[in-house]
């Protein structure tokens, strides 16, 4: 996957977890981690705290799901 891709699912819908990226670019969470850890280091998305994940302490939600980001680069263009 090609990190443009990436960059403009994220730019156009703001913010994503992680397992919504997978579904939406029809990859998995583990190839697109270190393409997310790369637009981070140059400060075009940010991974954000998420609360708990559904509400309750079973501990068996996907940790995909409740890994956020946002984009933090310029806005989408008009």
């Amino acid at each position: 996957m090609i990190l443009s891709r990436l960059s403009d699912y994220l730019r156009d819908r703001r913010r994503a977890s992680l397992a919504d990226m997978a579904i939406g670019l029809d990859s998995t969470s583990s190839a697109l981690e270190p393409m997310l850890a790369t637009l981070e280091r140059k400060g075009r998305v940010r991974r954000v705290a998420a609360a708990a994940a559904c509400g309750t302490s079973c501990c068996k939600c996907d940790p995909a799901s409740t890994v956020i980001y946002e984009w933090a680069g310029e806005p989408p263009a008009a």
